[in-house]
């Protein structure tokens, strides 16, 4: 594998471009390959995975798993891309039907690469998080994951990828494509905040992440990094489901898998009690300004196909977010905007008929 390094070759956009809307509303490092036996039924092939380290930029080792079909093409790379709190491998590539957005992606031919920001799950983690969280300030802001974004497709020595984040992820995404828009062919950008629009209940002003002795700044004093226990990950997602039985929207068995993995994906995390995973801050810190109306990169410099989907009961990205985004897309290549019919902010997790069917088709169609 190369060293990492800047090309200066970009990729053209499309000298036609089209907004639609639907409804339906480098090295390598120190670990050896590893196979990961699959449990889900929905698996059509054979899928093979392997675990991988690649050198950050500044030597931090960034965790990446391959999912792929056992006689898989090499085309285009597709990187998946986690949100603000729970790792790529928890979030992304559950050992259960259903619980498997990497795995249904790689058996349609693709190669697909599940990438841990730096501080999360397989990745290193800076040492200010074996400290206490207030003896740091937020740690690993977007800035630092596009490095580790750039460094992934330099390890991966391909021309370009396709990327699709999630929440957070999908923030970190367009902002890699927004600084190397050469390297990025398709994008998809999803249940994401973006900025430019002030006003959120949640995140924004009057929240916990405002800083009451500096309105429109976050709270530093939050720390470092925060801590989340396995109940801690459903209070939001069970209050966007607008029924009381919330299994008519999750499998219990993806809600216990997607827990698990979060917590297997920090060796400290039985240290405390109750057992909880550490997540930088760096990423609320993130939101927190895309919630109160900041841009932190620039739409307009990014030429990938975009495909920008929000689901309809999503508590994380606005609907405003939508149309401001696919408007300041101006040298995007093509540009699609769909709204997950019934889709939680949990899309990907959910049962098939709940929004999850349809990412799955869009996604599909969208990255030819």
């Amino acid at each position: 594998m190369k060293n990492p390094t800047l090309s200066a070759n970009r990729v053209q956009p499309g000298t036609m471009r089209t907004v639609r809307t639907a409804f339906a509303v480098l090295a390598l490092m120190a670990t050896a390959p590893v196979m990961v036996a699959a449990e889900s039924a929905g698996e059509r092939h054979r899928l093979v995975r392997k675990d991988f380290h690649v050198r950050g930029p500044d030597g931090m080792a960034i965790g990446v798993r391959e999912v792929r079909a056992e006689r898989s093409p090499r085309g285009r790379p597709l990187l998946l891309v986690h949100g603000a709190r729970v790792p790529g491998v928890a979030s992304f590539d559950l050992p259960v039907d259903g619980g498997s957005l990497a795995g249904d992606l790689a058996n349609s031919g693709r190669r697909v690469y599940v990438v841990d920001a730096r501080g999360y799950g397989a990745s290193d983690r800076p040492p200010e998080m074996n400290r206490p969280p207030d003896a740091s300030l937020p740690l690993m802001t977007g800035d630092h994951v596009v490095r580790d974004l750039d460094a992934v497709v330099d390890w991966l020595d391909v021309p370009a990828v396709d990327l699709l984040g999630w929440a957070t992820g999908g923030h970190w995404a367009a902002w890699y494509a927004s600084t190397r828009p050469e390297r990025v062919a398709n994008l998809v950008v999803y249940n994401s905040l973006y900025g430019a629009v002030d006003g959120h209940g949640m995140l924004g002003r009057g929240s916990q992440f405002e800083d009451p002795n500096r309105p429109g700044e976050f709270n530093d004093a939050l720390g470092g990094y925060r801590v989340s226990s396995g109940p801690d990950l459903l209070p939001n997602w069970d209050d966007s489901i607008p029924v009381a039985d919330k299994t008519k929207w999750h499998d219990p068995r993806v809600v216990a898998h997607y827990q698990r993995a979060a917590l297997a994906s920090d060796p400290t995390s039985d240290d405390r009690t109750p057992p909880s995973f550490r997540a930088p801050n760096g990423a609320m810190k993130d939101s927190f300004y895309l919630a109160t109306g900041r841009q932190l990169w620039d739409a307009g410099a990014i030429t990938a196909r975009t495909l920008v989907l929000r689901g309809e009961y999503d508590f994380w990205s606005r609907e405003q977010d939508v149309p401001t985004l696919t408007a300041d897309l101006t040298a995007a290549a093509d540009v699609r905007a769909v709204t997950l019919r019934h889709g939680t902010h949990f899309a990907h997790l959910d049962r098939a008929h709940r929004g999850r069917t349809q990412l799955l088709a869009e996604v599909g169609a969208w990255l030819r």
